[in-house]
Order: structure tokens, then C-alpha cells, then sequence
């Protein structure tokens, strides 16, 4: 018995027959496309807070969603009773709001497997036991409390899920996947003993399609519990960000997220063919200094965005994004492959089988150059260094971003000298990158804590960045204005 059917069968009594059966319900008042999603996924997580357990859930989340496309139209409709009448009434509905002159059959299936495995978990953290889990997070809190007495509320906080899913589409695939996911986050508040109380704060966190062994390396719950810690505590001693146009480098890693909001959102192909985007109409041209080279990679060993397949069944690839400055191709799902006519790109991603799929990121990063970090500081006589992000805000149709800088430096005299807080990044996409001078040889991927919202869809994302310095970058702050 194939692997789809020993567990959909098993679990809900899944056959092809059914399968076909719910295709030809969907298509039944015409259409282009039609495709079942399955999903089955268990969850766990738990919240420590002032050294007590706060909450901690398990839970099981089951469902299908059935989707239409008629040209440019979709239906979309799901439940989460996987009853056979259950299923024919959302095929039904999906059917009725996407219908269309075009009338196809959907063909037998055929069982096509995964290409890769990209995350291979022997022991799935769902299966673990709790007290594991909290023994985890009880060492997180400890060692960040030990790191320095300034330290005065620590939050971990821990969750995992293992995602079964399948997909069946009128074009005769049917595709399965077993996804594995956790992550470990720790917030940490500082107090400054000084007379004046104030209050700093630092988070840190990692995982990814891994299981609790990941722990086991060199990423232990300690070394995060410390790197929140420290940020926490840089920022009691931070002086108020200077304001004006500037050199800004950005550091390597989590600074990605700028690259990920303000260049990626606007490179998926849904804002492209409906020309909102600020990279619209733009492939081959340039659109960033030609030593920036930006990729989508969904085929990273057990990283967070990684995905054997996307949510529609499509396996992931390496996407060129932009090649030494010049757009080369665009995020793609089903529905804007066809009516943009291009290739799939594994780009189809939908938060749960509640949520229609929409073009998305998986890790999305910036591939290293040939300057050293050293190199690229050493050059900057008067500027900021902003070694980690917070929150921030972007438009897609300019690419218009406001990052919050969590820890960031003055960089003087060619070196970075003394912390800075209140410091928030201004500028737009498109002209940063054609503003970035010089690229690192530090490429460095996050930790694996990224999650991005669309449209009020969240999904696990991965970012990445080596050293870069971008010539003249807008700071807002409080200090006194950079001359």
C-alpha cells in the first residue's frame, strides 16, 4: 500500500477512488483546476514565565481544503470534518463560486512521492515527552537569570508540530509530505541598577524542521537564553540614536528580515501580474548594485522555510531572484504560473488547509561577496551598525520600509564604538539595493525563528545576509541629528 494510503487510510479511510471522486465533484460546474488538501497535524507547545509554567497545550488539527480555478477566479472552500459528505459539500461550493466556461476531467492519480527529504527526523519532537520539553526551557531560564543580576524577567517559550499532508490535483498528482517543526524563543527584561530603572529587553531563539536533538549541538537552550541576555543588556548602556542620512552596514544573519519585507514580499508574483509591486514589469532589468545577488531556496537541509514540496504539491528549488543586480524571475504558485505564463517556482503556500495557497517565501537571502566584515567597518568612517531588527512596516507597491533596530552601533573612525537604542531604518527597497556598496564573505542564515504574515496568513519562513554596507540610508532616532 502506497505511503498516502497507509496513513490517510488508516486514519480517515482515504481511497483513490474517493480522491477522484471529490476532483470530479469540484469540476462539476466547470473550471481549469481543481485540488484537494489534506491536512493532519499535531502540536504542542508550552510558555515558562517568572521560572513557572505558564500554559502548555497539545492539540490535533484535521481538515481539507478544496480549491477551483476558472481563469482567473478561484473557489475555495474547506472543513474540517473529513466525512465524505463533508468534502463533497465544500467541492460543491468551491465549484459554484469558480465557475467557468471551461469544462476538464480530472485524470487517475498517480502517486508521485517526494523528490527529496530535506528533514529527515527520526524522532519527532511531538512524540517526545513533555517534562523534555520543559526540562529545555527550565535551562533557558536558568542561564539567562545567571548571566548577569541586571537580568530580572526571562520568558521561554516552545512550540512544535508534525504537518501530514496531502495533495490530489485534477492533472493527476497526488503528492504527500510529513513536516516537522519546532522552535525555542527566549525574552529576557533588564533593569539598570544605576538609580535610573531602566528597562532593555533582548530576544533570541532557534529550531527549525528538526527534532529535540537539534538542542544537543552547539545551539543549546543556554547559548540562546545568553544571546538574549546580552542584547538585553547592551541597551542598558546605549545612548539615543543619532538621526539623518548615513552609512549603514548591516550585520549577517537575522538582518535579512530588511531583504525578506522590503525586496522579497514584492518579488512574489500575485502583486507582479496584478502590478502593485514596485519590481512590476521589471524582469531583466536592474534593480540593485551588481554585486547583490538574491536567492529563494526551499532546499536547505532542515531550515525552517525549507519544504520537500509547497502546499501545492509543487517540490521546492534554488530561485535566482535577482542575478548582480538584474531581475530574473518572480515567486510563482498555480494560479500566477498560468496566467503569468512561467514556470512553477515550489512557491505555493498556505498557512493550513483553513487558507487558500498565495506566492511566498521560503529562505530567502543575499549570497556572499568578497569583502571581510573587517574590511567593510574598517570603511565607514562616521555611520551605524545594526546587528539585529525588530519590528518594521513595508508597502509593497513602493517597497517603502521602517525597520526598528533592536541592537545597533555608531561605527567611528572605521570601528564600531558605543550601542545605540531608538534607532529605526528608513528607506525603500529598490533604491537600497542599488545603494549597497560593498557585500561580505559572512553569509549567515537566522537561527530559525522566522515567521511572515500576508494577508492574514503566517507562515514558517528562513532569512539570510552576510555583512553589507549601503552607502546612504535614512536613520530616524532621537540623538542629536548625523552631520
Amino acid at each position: 500500500m502506497p505511503v498516502f494510503e497507509r496513513f490517510f487510510f488508516d486514519t480517515y479511510g482515504l481511497i483513490e477512488k474517493d480522491l477522484e471522486s471529490y476532483l470530479g465533484e469540484a469540476l462539476g460546474a466547470g473550471g481549469d483546476y481543481a485540488d484537494l488538501y489534506f491536512e493532519y497535524t499535531t502540536t504542542s507547545s508550552l510558555l515558562l514565565d517568572e521560572s513557572i509554567i505558564k500554559n502548555a497545550t497539545e492539540g490535533i488539527s484535521v481538515g481539507c481544503g478544496v480549491r477551483v480555478i476558472a481563469g482567473d477566479q478561484t473557489g475555495y472552500a474547506y472543513t474540517d470534518d473529513l466525512s465524505p459528505e463533508r468534502i463533497r459539500k465544500a467541492a460543491g461550493i468551491a465549484a459554484h463560486i469558480a465557475h467557468g466556461p471551461s469544462q476538464v476531467h480530472s485524470v487517475g492519480l498517480t502517486a508521485t512521492g517526494t523528490p527529496n527529504n530535506y528533514y529527515p527526523v527520526d524522532s519527532p519532537s511531538t512524540e517526545r515527552e513533555l517534562k523534555e520539553k520543559l526540562e529545555l526551557a527550565n535551562r533557558a531560564d536558568r542561564a539567562a537569570r545567571a548571566h548577569d543580576s541586571r537580568i530580572k524577567q526571562v520568558r521561554v517559550s516552545y512550540g512544535d508540530q508534525v504537518r501530514h499532508i496531502l495533495i490530489a490535483g485534477s492533472d493527476g498528482r497526488l503528492v504527500t509530505d510529513y513536516q516537522p517543526l519546532l522552535r525555542l524563543s527566549v525574552f529576557c527584561i533588564a533593569q539598570s541598577n544605576d538609580g535610573t530603572n531602566r528597562l532593555q529587553s533582548g530576544t533570541s531563539g532557534g529550531g527549525g524542521r528538526v527534532g529535540l536533538d537539534f538542542f544537543e549541538g552547539d545551539k543549546t537552550p543556554e547559548y540562546f537564553a545568553r544571546e538574549a541576555a546580552r542584547q538585553a543588556i547592551v541597551q542598558l548602556d546605549a545612548r539615543e540614536a543619532p538621526a539623518g542620512e548615513m552609512e549603514v552596514v548591516l550585520g549577517p544573519g537575522w538582518p535579512g528580515i530588511l531583504l525578506h519585507e522590503a525586496i522579497g514580499h514584492g518579488l512574489e508574483a500575485d502583486f507582479n501580474r496584478k502590478g502593485l509591486s514596485a519590481f512590476s514589469g521589471r524582469v531583466g532589468q536592474r534593480v540593485a548594485s551588481d554585486i547583490c545577488t538574491v536567492v529563494d531556496d526551499g532546499t536547505i537541509p532542515n531550515r525552517r522555510g525549507s519544504l520537500n514540496v509547497d502546499d501545492e504539491g509543487t517540490p521546492t528549488q534554488y530561485n535566482v531572484l535577482i542575478e548582480k543586480g538584474i531581475l530574473r524571475s518572480y515567486l510563482q504558485d498555480k494560479l500566477s504560473s498560468r496566467l503569468m505564463n512561467t514556470s512553477l517556482t515550489g512557491s505555493g503556500r498556505r498557512e493550513s488547509y483553513a487558507h487558500i495557497p498565495m506566492p511566498r517565501m521560503t529562505n530567502t537571502y543575499m549570497l556572499a561577496g568578497e569583502s571581510t566584515p573587517e574590511e567593510i567597518i574598517a570603511s565607514v568612517p562616521k555611520g551605524v551598525y545594526a546587528a539585529h531588527f525588530g519590528g518594521g512596516q513595508v508597502d509593497i507597491i513602493n517597497g517603502k520600509f521602517v525597520f526598528s533596530a533592536s541592537e545597533a552601533y555608531l561605527i567611528e573612525d572605521g570601528k564600531i564604538t558605543q550601542p545605540i537604542r531608538g534607532a529605526t531604518l528608513i528607506g525603500d527597497g529598490p533604491t537600497a539595493l542599488t545603494r549597497v556598496t560593498e557585500v561580505g564573505n559572512d553569509l549567515r542564515l537566522d537561527e530559525g525563528v522566522g515567521t511572515c504574515g500576508k494577508e492574514g496568513q503566517s507562515v514558517p519562513v528562513g532569512v539570510g545576509l552576510p555583512t553589507i554596507k549601503i552607502s546612504r540610508l535614512t536613520l530616524g532616532g532621537t540623538g542629536v541629528a548625523a552631520g
